[in-house]
């Protein structure tokens, strides 16, 4: 199945040096925005009072949202779920104890997750007296940041079993740029979440982990075809193998690319307030990571010296014959 029905002969790499000035000044960007702005944590992360109620008849996440910040509680996360009258009522932490001694820090954490507990339950039996309150429990900060710990780890492991495979099975060159690449594409989304100030939970944290390995498979889909086409083609200049290898792939990128998005763009736009930063990161992470396969990537191993000796099969050498 072929996008297009002739074989195109797109110049990529004939504006790789603009679009390499383009993807460090956003990079650089992103880099400042996560450290002067930051993220918008969720609940996940910074901890906060979780509580499971189901209503005596179906009830909109909206309305019980707006009930909760009429009485002065902002940020409140409500969504459905098993029914339309179990409800999940998520608020984070509110406030900082500042700098105690542990005993005292322990009382006053303590104290404050027992009174943000009740004022949610004061909330929900005022304006619905017939609520069955099933669970209550409270999601601590420590947790939070160990999570952020063992995610920002699973990245890293990831990279670097990435450049490790290719390195293997292709060549270091093109270890270093894949790896370079699946960088670049993490850091933008986080720095688009931290402009835009969307919520960064689990889910997000997710669809990152997902969004590498769609771009991986972009990345080694151009990079297999590059080692054929050298290996087929003797006479051959590395941007041409490459210009070459982009295009012979392009009918495979675009639909595997429109396909996916028409699934992200589903859950976007249908799949509500607790799928939303995950499809958000999936949705930008498509088209960064389309980019990057090509335009980091492939360009970043033309510059560090991709040449065909390095993707040639290596001479085998014929042992001495002994009696």
């Amino acid at each position: 199945m072929e996008f297009f029905k002739k074989e195109t002969r797109i110049n990529f790499m004939g504006i790789r040096h603009y679009t390499g000035l383009l993807t460090a000044a956003l990079w650089i960007v992103s880099i400042g925005l996560l450290a002067t702005k930051g993220l918008n944590f969720g609940l996940d992360f910074t901890g906060g009072t979780q509580v499971e109620a189901r209503f005596a008849r179906e009830v909109s996440p909206h309305v019980i949202r707006a009930q909760f910040e009429q009485e002065g509680l902002a940020g409140v996360r409500v969504q459905q779920y098993g029914s339309t009258q179990d409800i999940l009522i998520r608020v984070g932490d509110q406030g900082h104890t500042g700098q105690t001694a542990n005993t005292e820090k322990t009382l006053q954490k303590e104290e404050k997750e027992q009174k943000l507990s009740e004022r949610v339950k004061e909330i929900l039996l005022k304006h619905h007296p017939d609520i069955e309150i099933r669970r209550t429990e409270f999601v601590g900060s420590e947790v939070g940041a160990q999570l952020m710990e063992q995610g920002g780890v699973a990245v890293l492991i990831s990279i670097l079993a990435t450049m490790i495979y290719i390195a293997l099975r292709f060549e270091y060159r093109l270890a270093v740029s894949a790896a370079v690449g699946l960088c670049h594409d993490a850091v933008l989304i986080l720095g688009v979440f931290s402009l835009f100030g969307f919520e960064f939970d689990l889910p997000t944290l997710a669809s990152i982990l997902a969004v590498l390995g769609y771009s991986l498979n972009d990345t080694i889909v151009v990079f297999d075809r590059v080692r054929e086409n050298f290996r087929k083609i003797k006479k051959s200049h590395p941007v041409d193998m490459m210009n070459l290898s982009i295009n012979q792939t392009l009918s495979r990128t675009i639909m595997t690319s429109w396909m996916t998005l028409l699934v992200v763009l589903a859950l976007l736009f249908f799949g509500g307030e607790s799928l939303f930063g995950f499809s958000m990161a999936f949705f930008v992470g498509i088209v960064i990571g389309t980019f990057s396969s090509i335009y980091v990537s492939g360009a970043l191993a033309l510059w560090l010296g991709l040449s065909r000796a390095d993707l040639l099969p290596k001479p085998k050498v014929a042992l001495d014959e002994r009696p």
